[in-house]
């Protein structure tokens, strides 16, 4: 039997309300709370991204800051 995950580290994060909402979806329909949720996804990043995708979405999210003025802190 796996053992339980110990979620140790905490820190404060910004998200937007769209973000934050599928969060909250994606661990109801995985049976988690939002932490373990982040942190399963972070842990296995590699293989639930696309990594192309990833990358373009990263470039036109960048850009939209950049436009905005937004620099994010």
């Amino acid at each position: 039997m796996p053992r339980p995950q110990r979620l140790t580290r905490r820190f404060p994060a910004r998200m937007t309300e769209a973000g934050y909402r599928r969060l909250r979806k994606f661990a109801e329909e995985a049976g988690l709370d939002e932490g373990e949720a982040l942190s399963f996804l972070f842990e296995n990043f590699d293989s639930v991204t696309h990594r192309d995708n990833l990358l373009h979405r990263l470039d036109l999210h960048l850009a939209m800051l950049a436009k905005r003025g937004d620099t994010g802190a």
